[in-house]
């Protein structure tokens, strides 16, 4: 019996023991530092830094690649970086555009490095150009839109603003210092995700790896007098939800030269029509998956911040997935060249129904309500045809979608057109 006793009290001992130090093993480490992911970094980034090449001391391998957007003026057959000027590629624009700024200039985007330079050198500015158009162009917005707030740098005049801005697009528009965190910058992206109910800081890092994209790559419009940067978003991101926002709210760019019509100007809508639904968006790749291919250098594995098109290097873009890069950059050819014919027909169809509406409105007996429905369909149709043509990936970022859009647009503009004929009584 004795012994039992002993043995039960060493062995209770025992166990009080290794509870002790386990409990001390968990206090420990739970009390230590989070484990950094990667190496070290040599220096602290201060909060929204603008300046990439401080960013660049602790990952020169994305600052060597992102400077090379600086120069990567590469021609693709529809798009890429180099900055050709398309109303002289297609003098049909200089019409569709009548009587807004995009008939004089509008020139392909450059690289990222190219955002300053390229934005206050367009024909398209004026004495009246709010500060607004800065805010896809710079790394020092994030700490401007926290010291000024958004409202304020919105209606700052643009040549004004210009003198606190010095650094194109950077690392601060999509990362948060020191951790390096994928984030929301741009207060209207938080705005239009929070009006459909929708938190970021809840999304995956897949997800923020196109999110941080929508920061810019966007359709938007200036609100009210401030000229309030807003994403047309809160009925939806599809064309249709976006036109019927904008016909609810009575708003337009600009009215129309030739056919008299209140028309929008659509902004490069490239995530919109990505994440309609597309193949590659609902298998889960990322814009930078395409744009921003890892790479290495020696046993470093990165994302290369040598942000263009992936027809520049099929073989790290669509070759990290694909194993017959040549099979899919055939494909990509035959879709931009199915989507550009279409878009062409769209435009010869809105050329058409803009000659008809201004021939109709030179009619002294014309019907009034039969041209107003022909200006608010060329209205319509243009804003569609614009959706796909101002977006930069020549409908591949959603084929179906795109066609989709431009058979609607084309189908719009020739209703447009019979109606302009009828009130002219013919």
């Amino acid at each position: 019996m004795r012994k039992f006793l002993n043995s039960t009290i060493i062995l209770s001992g025992i166990i009080v023991i290794l509870t002790a130090i386990t409990v001390g093993l968990l206090v420990y480490i739970k009390n230590q530092a989070p484990p950094v992911r990667g190496i070290a970094p040599i220096t602290a980034i201060a909060a929204m830094e603008p300046d990439i090449a401080e960013w660049g001391l602790n990952f020169p391998n994305q600052y060597t690649t992102f400077l090379e957007t600086e120069s990567n003026q590469t021609r693709t057959s529809y798009g890429g970086s180099d900055a050709c000027q398309k109303v002289e590629e297609d003098p049909r624009l200089v019409k569709l555009f009548a009587g807004n700024p995009f008939s004089k200039d509008y020139k392909e985007d450059r690289g990222h490095r190219n955002t300053l330079t390229d934005v206050r050198a367009t024909e398209r500015l004026n004495e009246k150009t709010p500060g607004t158009c800065y805010s896809c162009k710079s790394a020092d917005n994030p700490s401007l839109w926290t010291d000024m707030g958004m409202a304020a740098y919105d209606k700052t005049p643009f040549k004004d603003l210009g003198q606190r801005i010095h650094n194109p697009i950077g690392c601060a528009n999509c990362h948060e210092a020191n951790t390096m965190r994928l984030i929301v910058t741009n207060p209207a992206l938080e705005e239009a995700l929070a009006a459909q109910g929708k938190d970021w800081h809840t999304f995956t890092r897949q997800e923020m790896r196109s999110v941080v994209c929508a920061n810019c790559h966007v359709e938007y419009y200036f609100a009210g007098e401030g000229k309030y940067l807003t994403f047309p978003w809160s009925g939806g991101t599809t064309v249709e939800a976006i036109d019927d926002y904008y016909t609810a709210l009575e708003f337009s760019d600009w009215t129309h030269a030739e056919s008299g019509a209140n028309m929008v100007k659509m902004q490069h809508p490239d995530f919109e029509l990505f994440t309609a639904g597309s193949t590659h968006y609902n298998a889960g790749a990322s814009c930078a998956d395409c744009h921003m291919p890892y790479t290495r250098d020696g046993a470093a594995k990165f994302s290369s911040h040598n942000v263009q098109s992936p027809l520049v290097d099929p073989a790290a873009s669509c070759g990290a997935c694909h194993t017959d890069v040549e099979y899919v950059t055939d494909r990509v050819a035959g879709i931009q060249e199915q989507v550009a014919g279409t878009m062409s027909a769209a435009e010869e169809a809105l050329v058409a129904a803009i000659d008809a509406i201004a021939a109709a409105a030179d009619t002294a007996k014309v019907d009034q309500d039969l041209l107003a429905e022909a200006r608010r369909l060329h209205r319509s149709a243009q804003l569609r045809w614009d959706f796909v043509a101002a977006e930069n990936s020549m409908g591949f970022h959603n084929p179906e979608e795109a066609l989709r859009i431009l058979a609607s647009a084309t189908d719009l503009a020739r209703q447009a057109q019979i109606k302009a004929i009828q009130a002219q009584g013919g």
